[in-house]
């Protein structure tokens, strides 16, 4: 199959011919799904961390008296049924998060989202992108150029001119394609491709 090649005003100037394996797979949305959940479970820092009964601050004194008040039966503040009490399996540092995906599974997911990307004309080919000064405001313009507002990019190796220009703008973000991931692909309403970093997806995902 062909993908759209843009010029840096945005419009199409020809085509690229990639593989239909990576740009034109089957939508999977359950495999989509595993992916994402995957990626932001393995995400988390696991840093909550609640106190057990045995570990909040309380005393050790019976609330009152076993028997003769009419309430129910009491032996702790700390008890998890009090307000201020522990927890009964409380949260911790150690607590693991992360979920496993096959690496076949992975790449498979990776080329669904790519070619429902492409479905939906949401995913460009760029000659290069590059910035010949780092000015938040140049890259900014030539973002603006392309008529896109919250766009991801993808190049080969990225240049540290584009890195300084783009880290400061909220919708725009600038990866390798070594280090594109399942969430970002979908969270941006625009990939842009240079035609480098296509060839390096192929020969990663193929």
């Amino acid at each position: 199959m062909e993908l759209k090649v843009i010029d840096s005003k945005g419009q199409v100037s020809g085509s690229l011919a990639v593989s239909d394996a990576l740009f034109a797979r089957e939508y999977n949305e359950a495999l989509v799904h595993q992916l994402v959940t995957a990626f932001l479970a393995n995400a988390r820092s696991g840093n909550r961390a609640q106190l057990t009964r045995a570990e909040v601050k309380h005393s050790t004194k019976k609330p009152w008296h076993q028997k003769g008040t009419g309430r129910a039966r009491a032996g702790m503040t700390s008890s998890p049924l009090w307000r201020g009490g522990g927890r009964i399996f409380p949260n911790k540092p150690d607590e693991n998060f992360t979920q496993k995906v096959n690496r076949k599974m992975y790449r498979a997911g990776m080329a669904t989202i790519l070619s429902q990307l492409v479905r939906d004309e949401r995913l460009y080919v760029i000659e290069e992108l590059s910035a010949a000064t780092p000015k938040t405001k140049a890259f900014a313009e030539q973002v603006k150029n392309l008529g896109m507002d919250q766009v991801l990019f993808v190049t080969k190796q990225l240049d540290e001119n584009v890195y300084l220009s783009s880290r400061n703008l909220p919708n725009v973000l600038v990866l390798e394609a070594q280090q594109i991931d399942p969430y970002s692909l979908l969270r941006y309403k625009k990939v842009v491709v240079t035609k480098e970093a296509v060839a390096q997806l192929e020969e990663q995902w193929v």
